[in-house]
């Protein structure tokens, strides 16, 4: 299980005061409100940036970090991720799951037969799609009660059942 969480990833500067516009990686972009810090795209030196403000812009965040003043200091982090610690990831109702905790995940059948890995998680309208690298080939199996019966992160495992049709 990773530790940290990525949020977003900062796309390009805002202004010339230092301000960045991030693309948000999250359900509810209103959770940036309520952080106080970020770390930036963790490395061997895990930078912890404050968060002095934030803006919505159409279905981005603009986010201004406290002793970033100047375009010119904020620039050299443009094109990388912003990460959470667990403690400030967002609280999870029944079922649901960090896609972190998701990808990598082996796949079992209903009649417990190995059936892949979980590479990716699409989101599309309605619900889900969890992309399945099964014999070299992607399955996409949606994310819904009839197809998922169990997931466990703690045992790294997912139980499905395969619809006629999906393979």
């Amino acid at each position: 299980m990773q530790e940290l969480l990525q949020v977003g990833t900062i796309i390009k500067t805002h202004g010339i005061r230092g301000e960045v516009k991030v693309y948000p990686l999250t359900d509810d972009v209103n959770r940036f409100k309520s952080l106080k810090e970020v770390i930036l795209e963790p490395d061997k030196d895990n930078i912890t940036l404050e968060i002095e403000g934030v803006k919505f812009f159409k279905n981005l965040v603009i986010i201004k970090f406290k002793n970033y003043n100047n375009i010119n200091d904020i620039e050299i982090h443009v094109k990388k991720g912003i990460y959470v610690t667990r403690d400030n990831a967002v609280e999870l109702e029944d079922d649901e799951y960090f896609v972190a905790d998701l990808i990598g995940l082996k796949v079992v059948t209903d009649e417990d037969e190995d059936f892949g890995m979980v590479k990716d998680v699409l989101h599309t309208g309605a619900n889900d799609v969890y992309v399945i690298d099964h014999e070299g080939k992607e399955v996409l199996v949606p994310a819904i009660r009839e197809c998922i019966l169990d997931i466990s992160i703690e045992d790294n495992l997912m139980k499905i059942h395969l619809m006629e049709g999906l393979v």
